[in-house]
C-alpha cells in the first residue's frame, strides 16, 4: 500500500510539473493572441491587462494591408512543402541505400556526410550559394528557395538509422515473394516508416516555414518574400508601434506549423517513441 502511494504522489506532481511547463511553454503563444485582437490601447495598458475584451478584427485586416501578406504566405506554403517532399524523398531513398546495401565506399561517404552536420551552412555557404543562383539567374524565383534545400544529411542519417531497426527478415520474406529492391521500398518499408515520416515532415515543414535569412537575401521583390520577411517588414513599418498588428501577422504564421503538429500528432509520437526502441 506504501508503496502504492508513493507512485500515486509522484505521478500527481509529475503530472503537475508537466502542466506547469505546459502553460510556460503555451503563455508566450497565448499572450500573442491576446494582443492581437485587442486595439492598441489596450495593448499599452498600464498596469497591463491578460484578460481579452472583445475581438478587434482590425488588427488582422491591416496586418494583410501593410504588405502582400497573402502572397507571402502562399510564398512560404509552396516552399515549405516542396522542400519537405524533397527532403522526404532524397532522405528516405539514400538512407534506404546506406541501411541496406554494402557498397563501395559507403561507409566513408557516410561518414563524410555525417559530417557536414556539424558545419554552419548558413555561414559558410551562403556566400558560394549566393553566387550559384546568382549565375544561374535563379533570383527572384522558387528555384533559388527551394533547390539547394531538397537534401539533407540529418534526414539521411535519420531514415538510415530508422531502416536499421527493421529485421531483415522482411527483405528476406519480400525477395522470395519475388520482389525488387524499390518494390520491398514502397511496399513494405514506406508503409512500416510513416511515423518517422511523419515525424521528418513536421520537422522539415517548420524548419522551411521559418527560414528567414536566405529569402531575404535572394528574394529582392516582395511578391517573392516569404512570411517571416513580411513579419519583419511589418515591424519595420510605419504601424510598428502597434504590437496588435504585429502579434495577428504573428499569429498568422504560427498556424501552418501547429496545424500540421496537431494533425500528425499521433504519428509524431510514435516516431519519438520507436526512435528509442532497436529491433
Amino acid at each position: 500500500m506504501k508503496r502504492s502511494k508513493k507512485r500515486i504522489i509522484k505521478t500527481i506532481v509529475f503530472e503537475i510539473l508537466l502542466i506547469i511547463s505546459s502553460l510556460l511553454i503555451f503563455a508566450p503563444i497565448l499572450l500573442a493572441i491576446i494582443m492581437s485582437i485587442q486595439p492598441p490601447e489596450f495593448v499599452f495598458s498600464y498596469p497591463p491587462k491578460f484578460l481579452p475584451r472583445g475581438f478587434f478584427v482590425q488588427n488582422y485586416i491591416d496586418a494583410f494591408k501593410i504588405v502582400p501578406f497573402a502572397r507571402m504566405i502562399l510564398n512560404s506554403a509552396l516552399i515549405s512543402i516542396f522542400i519537405t517532399l524533397g527532403k522526404l524523398f532524397t532522405g528516405s531513398l539514400s538512407g534506404y541505400a546506406y541501411a541496406n546495401f554494402s557498397f563501395k565506399g559507403s561507409k566513408i561517404t557516410f561518414y563524410v556526410l555525417f559530417a557536414t552536420l556539424f558545419i554552419p551552412a548558413e555561414i559558410v555557404l551562403i556566400v558560394p550559394l549566393f553566387r550559384i543562383i546568382s549565375r544561374l539567374g535563379w533570383t527572384n524565383t522558387y528555384w533559388a528557395m527551394t533547390i539547394p534545400f531538397l537534401a539533407s544529411a540529418t534526414n539521411t542519417f535519420l531514415m538510415q538509422q530508422h531502416f536499421k531497426t527493421i529485421p531483415k527478415e522482411f527483405e528476406d520474406a519480400a525477395r522470395i515473394d519475388g520482389a525488387t529492391p524499390m518494390q520491398y521500398f514502397t511496399k513494405v518499408l514506406l508503409p512500416l516508416s510513416r511515423p518517422i515520416i511523419a515525424g521528418a515532415a513536421i520537422i522539415n515543414f517548420t524548419y522551411a516555414w521559418n527560414m528567414y535569412l536566405w529569402p531575404m537575401i535572394v528574394a529582392m521583390e516582395d511578391r517573392m518574400k516569404t512570411v517571416q520577411v513580411a513579419i519583419n517588414m511589418i515591424m519595420n513599418a510605419e504601424s510598428s508601434n502597434n504590437w496588435g498588428i504585429i502579434m495577428a501577422a504573428t499569429v498568422v504564421a504560427l498556424l501552418p506549423t501547429l496545424i500540421l503538429f496537431f494533425a500528425l500528432q499521433d504519428l509524431f509520437v510514435k516516431s519519438l517513441v520507436g526512435s528509442g526502441v532497436k529491433g
